[in-house]
C-alpha cells in the first residue's frame, strides 16, 4: 500500500476530507487541532492562589476588580499587599483569595472600594530602576 492509502484512510477515520478535497477548504485543520487539544487537555478546575478578577493596567497603575461572592460583608474584608501580589481576607470559611500581579507595585501605595458588590484595588507601580551600578570584580 502506498503512504498516500494510509494516509486516506487515516483520514477517513478522522473524518477528515479525502484526497484533494482537503486542499480546498483549510479549515478542517483548525477544527481537527482544537478538537484533539479540547480532548487532550481538561479544564483546569480554579486553583488556589489563581483568581478570576479582572485586572488592567494604565502608564502608573494598576487596578484590579474582583466581585465579593455572596453573603461576604465588605466590612469583614482584609486586604494585604506586597509587591507581587495582594491576598484578601474575610471570605466564608476563612478562606483567602490571593491575586497575583502583573508588574511589580509600591504596597503602600494603594486606594481599596467597596461598592455594589465590586472591591477595586487601585495599586501604584513600583518605578523601574534603569542605571546601572558598578561592581568590583574580583581576581
Amino acid at each position: 500500500m502506498v503512504k498516500w492509502d494510509e494516509m486516506e484512510q487515516w483520514m477517513q477515520k478522522q473524518q477528515l476530507p479525502r484526497g484533494f478535497d482537503a486542499l480546498k477548504d483549510t479549515g478542517w485543520v483548525e477544527r481537527y487541532v482544537k478538537s484533539m487539544m479540547a480532548n487532550a487537555m481538561p479544564e483546569k478546575p480554579a486553583m488556589p492562589g489563581h483568581s478570576n478578577a479582572e485586572t488592567f493596567e494604565t502608564h502608573h497603575f494598576i487596578v484590579i476588580k474582583w466581585n465579593l461572592p455572596r453573603g461576604v460583608r465588605p466590612s469583614d474584608l482584609r486586604l494585604f499587599v506586597r509587591e507581587d501580589r495582594i491576598r484578601i481576607e474575610g471570605l466564608p470559611q476563612q478562606q483567602r483569595e490571593t491575586i497575583d500581579l502583573p508588574k511589580q507595585v509600591n504596597p503602600r501605595v494603594c486606594k481599596a472600594l467597596c461598592q455594589d458588590g465590586v472591591l477595586q484595588i487601585k495599586l501604584r507601580k513600583k518605578p523601574v530602576d534603569r542605571r546601572y551600578y558598578e561592581t568590583p570584580i574580583r581576581y
